[in-house]
C-alpha cells in the first residue's frame, strides 16, 4: 500500500505540472479558437530567461542575496513575455482577423521557430541550471500508518502546490472577472466579439501575456527540476494529451486531465511495465489521448461543436 501511495502522490504532483503546460495551451485557444503550437517555445524562452537573468542580475548589480537575484530575474522575464505577447499582437494577429483557423495555426508554428532561435541568439545553446531555493530532499510521511512511510519528493510537492493556486487564480479569473468572460467571447466568435465593442486586439494581448506568464512559472519549475535546454520545448510537447483529454476549451478540463495523465503514466508504468518491459510511461498519454479522439474527441470538459447545413 505504500508503494502505491508512493506512486500515486507522484503521478498527482506530475500531473499538475503537466496540467500548468496544458493551461497556456487552453488559454491562447479560448481567445483565438486556434491551437498554439508556439506554447512550447514560450517556456523555453521564458525558461531560459529566468536563468540567464538570475545568473546576470548579481554581476551587473552586485546582489548577494540569491532571493532578491531570483525576484529581479523573475520580474525581468515577466516583462519579456509581456513584450513578446505585444510584439505577436502588433506583428501577426492583428494581420490575421477573421481569418481561417488553419491561417493561425500555420503563423503559431512560425512564431514557435522564430522564438526558438531568438532565445538561442539572446541567451546562448547551453544547459542552464535554475535555483529558485525549492527543496531538493525528499521526506517521509505516514510512517505511523505504513512501516518505513510514504516516501514523497518536497520539490515535487512545492511544484505541484504552486501549479494548483496558480490554475485556481487563472480559473477564478476567466469565470468571475469582466476580462476574462470577454476572453471567453472573443473564442466564440470574433466578429461577434468586436460588433459589440470588444477590442480584440487588446484581449489578444492580454490571453498572450497570461500564456507568457503560465509559460515562465512552467518553465522555472521544469528547468528546477531537470534544467534549461532546448529539448524543453519538445518536453512541453508532452501536455497536449492533457488538453486532447480534458478539452481544448476548459480550463478544469486542463487540471483534471493533467491529473489525469500524471497518474496514469505513474500506475502503469509501476505495475504494468514488468509486464510489457517497461517504457509505458513515454507512451500512455498518447494512447489515451488517441483513444478520447476516436470517441470523445471534444475531451472530457469540451464543449461540442454542431454544425447544422
Amino acid at each position: 500500500m505504500g508503494y502505491f501511495l508512493e506512486t500515486l502522490f507522484g503521478g498527482l504532483m506530475s500531473g499538475m505540472l503537466y496540467a500548468l503546460v496544458g493551461l497556456g495551451f487552453v488559454l491562447i485557444f479560448k481567445a483565438s479558437g486556434v491551437f498554439n503550437f508556439a506554447q512550447g517555445a514560450m517556456v523555453l524562452v521564458a525558461a531560459l530567461s529566468m536563468a540567464r537573468f538570475s545568473a546576470w542580475i548579481p554581476e551587473w548589480l552586485g546582489i548577494e542575496s540569491l532571493l532578491l537575484a531570483n525576484i529581479l530575474a523573475f520580474i525581468v522575464s515577466a516583462v519579456l513575455m509581456v513584450l513578446i505577447a505585444i510584439l505577436v499582437e502588433r506583428f501577426v494577429l492583428r494581420h490575421l482577423v477573421n481569418q481561417e483557423a488553419t491561417t493561425l495555426l500555420m503563423a503559431t508554428l512560425g512564431i514557435s521557430y522564430f522564438l526558438d532561435g531568438a532565445g538561442q541568439t539572446l541567451f546562448g545553446s547551453s544547459v542552464y541550471s535554475i535555483d529558485v531555493g525549492m527543496p531538493k530532499d525528499p521526506a517521509f510521511v505516514l510512517e505511523s500508518m505504513f512501516e518505513g512511510g510514504v516516501l514523497i519528493s518536497l520539490e515535487d510537492l512545492t511544484a505541484a502546490a504552486i501549479s494548483a493556486i496558480l490554475v485556481l487564480v487563472l480559473a477564478l479569473f476567466f469565470q468571475y472577472t469582466t476580462t476574462g468572460r470577454a476572453l471567453r467571447a472573443v473564442a466564440d466568435d470574433h466578429q461577434a466579439a468586436q460588433s459589440i465593442g470588444i477590442p480584440l486586439n487588446r484581449i489578444w494581448v492580454i490571453v498572450w501575456a497570461v500564456a507568457g506568464i503560465v509559460a515562465l512559472v512552467a518553465g522555472i519549475i521544469w528547468g528546477s527540476k531537470f534544467g534549461v535546454q532546448f529539448t524543453l520545448s519538445t518536453a512541453a510537447l508532452r501536455a497536449l494529451p492533457v488538453v486532447i483529454l480534458g478539452g481544448l476549451t476548459s480550463v478544469p478540463g486542463a487540471i483534471i486531465g493533467g491529473l489525469i495523465i500524471g497518474v496514469g503514466e505513474k500506475l502503469s508504468e509501476a505495475y504494468l511495465g514488468p509486464y510489457f518491459g517497461g517504457g509505458i510511461e513515454i507512451w500512455f498519454a498518447y494512447v489515451l489521448a488517441l483513444v478520447f479522439l476516436l470517441f470523445r474527441p471534444q475531451g472530457l470538459f469540451g464543449e461540442k461543436i454542431i454544425d447544422r447545413v
